[in-house]
């Protein structure tokens, strides 16, 4: 969990992505996603967010308004003006990268950042995570803005 944090913190894509596969691979049955295709995501989404129960510390959030539409978790780092937005993407038929690109997309055209600027976090990573079974890719867009 601290490696996680401090990957997702520092906005180390690789690390993300090594440690959260990682967990799903000890963790997760395939069979945990048996459901219907638009519910796949919240399984994901809801690991990551068991994750960041971790971090007492930071503000974490799920499905709130921001900008023109809901995120999926947003963080904030407070002491340090950090903010984090993650888009959790089910990969249909295994296609990660398009996913990903999906997620960021998301959270580009929705103004998702909208409410980390309004709190002054200086500093923000936009991630797409995209899992398939016990697999995710994982990239990230950095924002710097005074």
């Amino acid at each position: 969990m601290t490696e996680f944090c401090a990957a997702l913190k520092n906005g180390d894509t690789t690390d993300v992505e090594r440690v959260f596969t990682k967990c799903m691979g000890k963790t997760i049955s395939i069979r945990d996603t048996a459901v219907r295709k638009e519910f796949k995501e919240n399984f994901y989404h809801g690991l990551i967010l068991g994750i960041m129960f971790y971090k007492s510390d930071w503000g974490v959030s799920s499905n709130g308004e921001a900008g023109d539409g809901f995120y999926d978790i947003q963080i904030e780092i407070e002491e340090e003006g950090i903010g984090i937005i993650i888009e959790v993407k089910y990969a249909e038929g295994g296609n990660l990268n398009a996913a990903c690109k999906e997620a960021l997309d998301q959270i580009n055209k929705n103004n998702y950042t909208a409410e980390l600027k309004e709190d002054d976090m200086h500093k923000i990573l936009k991630y797409g995570i995209a899992c398939y079974k016990k697999q995710c890719e994982v990239v990230m867009e950095k924002e710097v803005w005074y």
